[in-house]
């Protein structure tokens, strides 16, 4: 059984028909699939629509859009800091400045890094990727995968919190004669009102970063939610968000889109 939605241009038009889709299934899905033909188009605080689902989650005092997409790929960082000396720069200063430490730090992009084998060696994924699919003499050109689930540390018996991201499959294919980056992400639980437009945002960034350093083009990002929910967040004062606000949140932003 799969939930498919249509293939959408950019990130919040991929979240708003989502969105729109779990909620007509009764506000939770199982192997729900979307597709992202550009996510790093209109990925800002730019576009109305991004603003706009912003302003809400700060309204609700939940994670606003960008601290999510940084769990996933540090962008102001990543200006500051290029190619190699990003990964170190996260590690010595993003981590300690958050305070982060034990089975979870909140960030996904941490894992990719830093992930830590049976045998005590740490595995920088993403600059493993980078430097193989940057060598013309790596023939196996479809062994570009993330992992983010942790069974050593993620497998308890505590309902809340840990990581929803299980992996990542980076695949490289021809798109008009040049070599194009695509990705393919499993989430084991993903709330679409709070995280998924966030997600997608960071995924894309963190496409554009792993294609840059590659020398390749960034693709198309497709996410499959093997659980998904149109959650309704609570505020500070442990109000439950209504089904007609995020129904409202969702009308607004398909005006901003009409105007």
């Amino acid at each position: 059984m799969y939930l498919p939605v249509p293939p959408q241009p950019d990130c919040a038009t991929a979240w708003r028909e989502a969105l729109r889709t779990v909620i007509d299934q009764g506000m939770e899905a199982h192997n729900v699939i979307l597709d992202v033909a550009d996510p790093t188009a209109g990925a800002t605080l730019a576009d109305p629509v991004v603003l706009r689902v912003d302003e809400f989650l700060r309204s609700k005092d939940v994670k606003p859009v960008e601290t999510v997409a940084n769990t996933l790929f540090p962008t102001a960082l990543s200006r500051r800091y290029r190619g190699p000396d990003l990964y170190d720069a996260f590690m010595t200063k993003v981590l300690p400045a958050a305070g982060k430490s034990g089975r979870w730090s909140g960030y996904y992009f941490e894992r990719m890094i830093n992930l830590r084998g049976p045998d005590g060696k740490v595995v920088n994924q993403i600059a493993d990727i980078i430097d193989r699919i940057a060598d013309p003499k790596v023939v196996a050109r479809n062994k570009f995968e993330i992992q983010t689930f942790d069974p050593t540390r993620d497998v308890t018996r505590s309902p809340y919190g840990g990581q929803c991201l299980s992996h990542g499959s980076f695949k490289l294919r021809k798109a008009g004669g040049v070599e194009t980056l695509d990705l393919t992400v499993l989430y084991r639980n993903h709330f679409y009102v709070e995280k998924l437009l966030g997600n997608l945002i960071g995924l894309g960034r963190l496409m554009a970063f792993v294609a840059d350093q590659s020398g390749v083009a960034a693709g198309s990002l497709t996410v499959v939610s093997t659980h998904a929910c149109a959650d309704q967040p609570k505020d500070a004062q442990n109000r439950q968000t209504s089904l007609a606000e995020i129904k409202a949140l969702l009308a607004a932003c398909d005006a901003l889109v009409a105007d």
